[in-house]
């Protein structure tokens, strides 16, 4: 077995030097999030702020990255979140994750300060440390082009450079967007990191990978999500039906309809404003999407960014938002919680709180607003801290859109409340894919679950979460796991009586999903809709089947679970009070989030106590109980 290299770079000291994982590490914790939750509960301190010199940023792959699988292009970020002060992850497309594994390296941790703004190049197994003095102050797009060609990028901009608390690391044009990582490499004054190899990624059985890619490539170019509507409208695809279900944010999530819906479509975005889709390397599905501004060819935004600089903030026009979504790229801004941050400061000024330069009518400043963010400059300054600081200050912790400090993806959850679940357990805040991705079983995918009702989704999140950082930590995009739904249920139509069943079916199925959750290992199977287990055990030769994959990534939940916990997040997971008491439609008393209904029945479906922590008996079952030579983390 071929296990994984990290290097150790240490900026103040100039240093750089192995990090030897074991074989039981490897088998246990894998790679991506999870083997990086692992490390930052043994290489930091409790209480280690985010800009400190002790806190590290862990960047790595998972055992699938640059393998041939597809959309296997993906690395993950994972440090101290800016915006919480619990786990922080993020995981982008691009091509760095594979130059960093054809480079002979799957995993870095960078620790200390420099004195001096440096990059990182990290070639034939080895990093060097280099002076960036030249590329302090530019943008993400110019430091790109500044750097050699060949190499795979990540950078920051002028906003992880001052340490704007949601700056975003971009390589090529995808983003790693949440927890502020950028500005967590700002403090360190790391610029970039640039990474070139062309060794290939040894496989324990190529031929049988080969074959696994093959089927699995052609299964997600058949399916009518991955293969159809997502290359033909992006995600921006999702925001028809999003109107229809009631989960497009509106005007602060505070409206359950956008006047223009008609107007802002992914089909009306593919008829009037796409010039062509693209994707990550070696993805089939090119979710990307093109649109020209003046004669440059630019970025288009993905669903997220459409739907909080959008409807979220009363506008209507892609032209706005893609010139909105391409600055914010350039300066290195996460334009979740961009959107998120400025949909609050325009409600706090609608309701007389305070004026911070914008509005829901004057939406010509805005990319001014944008600059000034990145820069740190006027009412920038305070925008650039987030929707929960500015609530903190000024007030509106009750209708801030976030969850432990971090703001909300682009749907509302009084219309998918487990959905809503998700956003307020999931360990970095209100995060769409770490809460599950519940809103593409309730209203967004092909069954359609009761959205409105709690039954059976504490057991369905869990399940859900786990399967979700399992795969993230992998190496595989998300994505993928739409193509685990059968054509059949797409093609069903909406009101069909076999589609009725089927979420009827599923709205009772909690103990049976529960019994899975309970003891993954019953599921000692390998099934053709669900690839990711049998291919990291071709690709690694571990024993890998669903229920060791669905174990795996509940071991993940709860290591990152113990570091929140050990960072002071404790209490019972919240959402804000608009979310629970304040229904989305006036004339439907329950589009709110029942979460007193479900969160009692998700702590006891984890294994956790009443106040959300894991108990010593869910850690020793799961192998966790100590971590090895780290501090010991207490047992609950």
């Amino acid at each position: 077995m071929r296990l994984p290299r990290y290097l150790d770079i240490d900026l103040s000291a100039g240093t750089v030097k192995p990090y030897p994982i074991s074989e039981a590490i490897f088998r246990k914790y894998v790679g991506g999030k999870i083997l990086a939750a692992r490390i930052m509960l043994a290489e930091t301190r409790p209480g280690t702020e985010a800009f400190a010199p002790e806190n590290i940023i862990v960047v790595n792959t998972g055992p699938l990255t640059a393998t041939g699988v597809p959309s296997s292009g993906r690395f993950n970020i994972t440090t101290k979140n800016v915006l919480t002060g619990g786990i922080g992850t993020s995981n982008c497309g691009g091509n760095f994750g594979i130059k960093l594994r054809r480079a002979g390296i799957d995993g870095l941790i960078i620790r200390g300060r420099a004195r001096q703004p440096v990059y990182i190049e990290v070639t034939g197994g080895k990093a060097h440390i280099h002076q960036a003095g030249h590329l302090w102050g530019l943008d993400t797009e110019a430091v790109q082009t500044k750097l050699p060609g060949e190499y795979g990028k990540i950078v920051i901009g002028p906003a992880g450079e001052n340490l704007v608390r949601y700056a975003c690391v971009l390589s090529q044009e995808r983003v790693a967007g949440r927890c502020g990582a950028g500005a967590v490499m700002g403090s360190k004054n790391l610029k970039a990191i640039i990474a070139f190899g062309a060794a290939q990624v040894a496989a324990a059985n190529p031929p049988a990978l080969a074959k696994l890619t093959k089927r699995w490539t052609a299964a997600l170019r058949a399916n009518a999500m991955t293969g159809k509507a997502l290359p033909k409208y992006g995600t921006v695809g999702f925001l028809a039906k999003g109107y229809k279900a009631g989960f497009v944010p509106v005007k602060n999530f505070s409206q359950p309809q956008f006047d223009q819906a008609h107007e802002f479509t992914g089909e009306g975005y593919a008829r009037d404003i796409l010039t062509r889709n693209t994707g990550c390397v070696g993805c089939p599905i090119r979710c990307g999407r093109k649109q020209m501004e003046g004669e440059k060819e630019i970025k288009g935004p993905e669903y997220e960014t459409a739907g909080l600089l959008g409807p979220n903030l009363l506008n209507a026009s892609f032209k706005r938002v893609g010139h909105w979504n391409y600055l914010a790229d350039r300066l290195g801004l996460d334009t979740i919680s961009l959107g998120g941050t400025l949909g609050f400061a325009m409600e706090l000024k609608e309701r007389g709180l305070a004026d911070l330069g914008v509005d829901f009518v004057d939406l010509d400043s805005i990319p001014q607003i944008i600059e000034d963010i990145a820069l740190r400059r006027g009412h920038g300054d305070e925008l650039a801290n987030g929707s929960a600081w500015l609530a903190k200050k000024y007030g509106g912790l009750d209708f801030a859109p976030q969850v432990k400090g971090m703001e909300m993806a682009a749907y509302d959850p009084r219309r998918s409340v487990g959905l809503g679940l998700g956003y307020a357990t999931s360990n970095r805040g209100a995060c769409h894919l770490n809460g599950g991705y519940m809103i593409f079983l309730e209203a967004m995918g092909p069954m359609s679950i009761n959205p409105q009702s709690p039954r059976s989704k504490p057991a369905l999140t869990m399940m859900m979460q786990n399967l979700m950082e399992a795969i993230s930590a992998s190496g595989v995009c998300l994505f993928t796991s739409m193509a685990v739904f059968p054509n059949a249920l797409y093609n069903m139509a909406p009101g069909s009586r076999m589609r009725r069943l089927i979420s009827r079916i599923m709205s009772r199925s909690g103990r049976v999903v529960q019994l899975l959750n309970s003891r993954p290992r019953l599921a000692a199977i390998n099934l053709s809709l669900i690839p990711y287990p049998q291919a990291l055990a071709l690709a690694t030769g571990m024993n890998m089947n669903l229920g060791r994959f669905l174990e795996l990534g509940e071991r993940g939940y709860n290591l990152e679970r113990l570091y929140n916990l050990r960072e002071g997040l404790r209490g019972k997971d919240e959402l804000p009070k608009r979310m629970v008491s304040e229904p989305q439609d006036p004339q439907r008393p329950e589009t709110i989030v029942p979460l007193a209904a479900m969160l009692g029945g998700y702590y006891r479906c984890r294994g956790w106590n009443e106040e959300g922590a894991p108990t010593a008996k869910k850690l020793k079952q799961l192998g966790i109980e100590t971590l090895g030579t780290e501090p010991t983390v207490p047992l609950v």
